[in-house]
């Protein structure tokens, strides 16, 4: 049997995979010197945005509301600061960061911390963020590139000292229910970093994963367009079987599952767990183009014997769809 490295970056490039391969975001390494305060859950990043959080178990760090850093997005020249890591250990680092790292399991390189959306966002806030895409674009614009150019400084390093699989970049730019912005403002604004960003490391023939939650389907399109092999965690408030159905293995899928009906409070049954899983698969494993992602279920308050049911019929059936 392949193992789950092997089965899973088969399936990323667009091949039958030997059994349904599972994804888990945290198989992505980032170089640590990036991540500022933030290696501890909050305080503060590289740029100095303070990110805070409830401390619940689905509350991700965010930025702490009322210290944004940038009120004029015309100042962005004197107030934001990049970082000179010119006499980082990468070698040191690298080894310190890939430690507890898996060889079985597939490696992703990340770079981006808070991405160009929303670490633009954690400067300004919603509010002025936005107001200010639509008011200032030329500046947006220009803050953007810089940050691309930023980022890739550090590429080459990255990609020689940590080795990667695949490249997962996240930038997310949607809630549940429908995108922050307009796609208009993403092709104006947003999309032409992204599409750089990738270029690079498609440009030296890695496969790459994108990050997105919440209702997404309507960039689907320019993330093919710009390379990407795979979509996590595919939610189900998108129309996830268009997608497979217009893109196929070209595409592939990482979730597609629906975590909520499994929340303790609705004291779901083992049928229905593992119900919930088999529908799961038997509609987007077929013919490829799918993995599971377990791990999502850690962000969701679910019980652990529920999760364990989920976890054992993935386990049982994985190996049904590719004989």
């Amino acid at each position: 049997m392949l193992s789950e490295r092997e089965n899973f970056l088969r399936a990323l490039n667009g091949e039958i995979p030997e059994y349904v391969p599972r994804y888990d975001i945290l198989w992505t390494v980032r170089p640590s010197m990036l991540w500022g305060d933030l290696l501890t859950g909050a305080g503060k990043d590289i740029f100095g945005v303070e990110w805070t959080s409830e401390g619940s178990v689905i509350a991700m760090p965010v930025p702490k509301p009322g210290h944004f850093i940038l009120n004029d997005v015309r100042k962005w020249r004197d107030v934001i600061k990049f970082p000179d890591f010119a006499d980082v250990d990468w070698a040191d680092m690298a080894k310190k960061d890939l430690e507890h790292h898996d060889p079985s399991l597939p490696r992703g390189g990340g770079l981006v911390i808070t991405s160009f959306f929303q670490a633009f966002i954690s400067f300004m806030g919603f509010t002025e963020g936005l107001v200010a895409c639509v008011e200032e674009p030329v500046e947006v614009r220009e803050l953007l590139e810089h940050m691309c150019d930023y980022y890739l400084g550090f590429a080459d390093k990255m990609l020689y000292y940590y080795k990667p699989d695949y490249i997962m970049f996240s930038d997310d730019i949607a809630t549940e229910r429908s995108p922050f912005i307009s796609l208009d403002t993403f092709h104006d604004l947003f999309e032409p970093v992204w599409r750089r960003y990738i270029k690079y490391f498609k440009d030296r023939g890695y496969l790459a994963v994108h990050h997105n939650c919440g209702k997404f389907d309507a960039f689907i399109d320019d993330v093919v367009d710009m390379g990407y092999n795979a979509w996590d965690p595919a939610q189900v408030s998108n129309d996830l079987p268009g997608v497979k159905k217009k893109y196929g293995r070209r595409l592939m899928l990482i979730g597609c599952f629906d975590p909520l009906p499994l929340l303790s409070h609705h004291n779901p049954t083992e049928e229905q767990c593992r119900a919930a899983m088999k529908k799961t698969m038997d509609t987007f494993a077929p013919d490829g183009g799918f993995a599971v992602m377990l791990g999502s279920m850690d962000s969701h308050n679910i019980d652990p014997k529920a999760k364990a049911w989920v976890i054992e019929e993935y386990e049982k059936s994985k190996g049904l769809y590719y004989q």
